[in-house]
């Protein structure tokens, strides 16, 4: 995720790659804060499942050589944060090739508000991320791996896109509001990270078809996924046992929720294996009061919290 050790790789590095590290660092660098953003959302998504998109051990590295719905969720989220972090960047004038966005201004609306100041240039944003995130795979487009990664990074991408929101400023005496100015702005990291996880449970098993030019559904009788659908062609491993092979690092030690029944309740999370049961004497501030002006003065609390953790 640092810039200078992603370009030092550089015969690792696509034409293109390596074109934007010699002549556009600082694209170079969005690409980076974009992996960050996407992999802290990716860790938030997933913080309750038994696969909870870890770094620790490169197990990162092994899951995405394989071609799971786990993988495709990284592939798109990272996709997305790329996008976000470069157009970001573009807002806030740290590139020179490009600015916020004002085409929008010339189109109608219905008098009641009009487009003003200056959107969120997702154009650019988009464009960037692909021609980075892409590059690497378009020599191989032929095979069914190669095309799964492009479809899931393309997928990201337009979960940005196609989810822009409209913000607005009042104008008028005393905030009537007789007259609104707004702009296009880029729904929060947040919202993305919902979407395209809702998008890897409803994640769509390929194959390659016949003449290897597309994608198509194992299951006949569903159809074709969409271009801002999730795809995969493997099935996930349980992540239950540690496996260096593939990634996992297991569940042992996790903590869970004894009564839930959800993910990350101890019967899922554990694999059935049971789960252990730990008490803590924790110190909180307690019984804060404000002292005019300006302070705080809080008690120091002592409570016990019980931890349960995977067997």
């Amino acid at each position: 995720m640092d810039p200078n050790s992603i370009c030092r790789k550089s015969r690792r590095l696509a034409g293109k790659q390596r074109e934007i590290c010699r002549k556009e660092i600082e694209i170079v660098e969005e690409v980076a804060n974009g992996a960050k953003i996407a992999l802290a959302e990716c860790q938030f998504q997933f913080r309750h499942r038994k696969w909870n998109c870890t770094t620790a051990k490169r197990s990162l590295d092994r899951v995405i050589r394989q071609d799971t719905r786990e993988s495709a969720f990284v592939y798109g989220i990272t996709a997305a944060g790329v996008v976000y972090s470069v157009t970001e960047a573009c807002n806030m004038g740290h590139l020179l090739q490009c600015t916020c966005d004002n085409h929008v201004q010339d189109i109608t609306t219905d008098g009641e508000w009009e487009w003003g100041g200056c959107g969120d240039n997702v154009e650019y944003g988009y464009k960037k991320s692909k021609e980075f995130m892409d590059a690497r795979k378009k020599k191989r487009r032929g095979d069914l791996t190669t095309r799964i990664q492009l479809h899931n990074n393309d997928a990201g991408r337009l979960t940005v896109k196609n989810h822009m929101r409209t913000e607005c400023k009042c104008h008028g005496l005393s905030g009537s509001c007789t007259l609104k100015t707004c702009w296009r702005k880029m729904p929060i990291f947040r919202h993305v990270g919902i979407i395209l996880k809702q998008k890897f449970d409803g994640a769509i098993q390929v194959q390659s078809s016949n003449d290897g030019k597309r994608l198509e559904t194992v299951i006949d009788t569903l159809k074709p996924p969409a271009k801002a659908d999730i795809v995969y062609s493997e099935k996930s491993p349980l992540f239950c046992k540690r496996n260096r092979k593939i990634g996992s690092l297991g569940t042992k030690g996790r903590e869970c929720v004894p009564d839930s029944m959800g993910v990350g309740g101890c019967d899922l999370l554990c694999c059935q294996r049971g789960y252990s049961t730990h008490k803590m004497t924790i110190r909180d501030n307690c019984k804060c009061r404000f002292i005019w002006c300006c302070d705080v003065r809080c008690e120091t609390c002592m409570r016990e919290k019980t931890i349960y953790r995977c067997l």
